[in-house]
């Protein structure tokens, strides 16, 4: 089976909710258990390593029917995500990396829609976009500027993305240069969730980079808000973090 109809994806949805809702208490977080976020989102409320252990046996079965191709894989997420259910968003994110070696240039602006209709979260966000879109971003710089205009949006979610699509090549030291220059653009967002994404981005960058973020550290720290100088040179020495700190 390589092809999907709507039967399959509504029944498979269906067994992977009866599936979650047997998931034992101790993996639940009681405080959003069974409510509604902000965007509309229904919470299930499980702990993500139960959420993945559910899943399993799902992934499984969509490659034992011939489910493959990364264009019809991302026909099961992207049905996953119309859901609207924060624990089959966050499989639909797992399983659209799980097919990254397929990635072709076309598959940006699929992507890229994922990020502006689907995650209202930085928790969403981050696991997108720290393996999803930061694997497709390193095979495919082109899109870069693409990207960087994700800075101009006014959703702080879209801004977010900005950054923390950078973290993947950082982490392989890429891209150090647009992660300033990201940086620069979003200095002074008035989203905190947007000042923590950048500072997030140049903290990761300080484990390859640590002098290179030092001294675009201490040239912007008269104006970066001090959420974003925090979480930039949480990694460094305790001297460079005293410095950076100093007003």
């Amino acid at each position: 089976m390589t092809e999907l109809d709507a039967s399959y994806l509504n029944d498979l949805v269906t067994r992977v909710l009866a599936d979650l809702k047997k998931v034992n208490k101790e993996f639940l977080y009681g405080s959003i258990h069974d409510t509604i976020d902000e965007y509309g989102y229904k919470r299930l409320g499980i702990r993500v390593p139960a959420v993945r252990k559910v899943a399993s046996p799902y992934w499984k079965e969509l490659r034992e029917k011939g489910i493959r191709d990364a264009d019809v894989v991302f026909r099961v997420c992207e049905h996953l995500y119309s859901t609207r259910i924060a624990e089959l968003r966050l499989i639909a994110t797992d399983w659209s990396f799980k097919v990254k070696k397929q990635f072709e240039s076309s598959h940006f602006s699929i992507l890229e829609s994922w990020i502006d209709t689907y995650l209202f979260s930085w928790g969403s966000i981050d696991s997108f976009c720290t393996r999803t879109m930061g694997y497709f971003l390193l095979q495919y710089p082109e899109f870069i500027p693409d990207v960087k205009r994700w800075t101009q949006s006014s959703n702080p979610w879209v801004r977010r993305a900005a950054a923390v699509s950078f973290i993947y090549a950082l982490r392989r030291e890429k891209y150090l240069q647009h992660c300033f220059e990201v940086a620069n653009t979003l200095l002074n967002d008035p989203d905190l969730y947007v000042l923590k994404g950048y500072g997030w981005m140049l903290k990761e960058a300080s484990n390859k980079f640590r002098e290179e973020v030092f001294e675009y550290v201490l040239a912007n720290k008269s104006t970066m808000p001090r959420v974003s100088l925090r979480y930039s040179i949480e990694k460094m020495p305790i001297e460079m973090r005293k410095k950076a700190m100093e007003k």
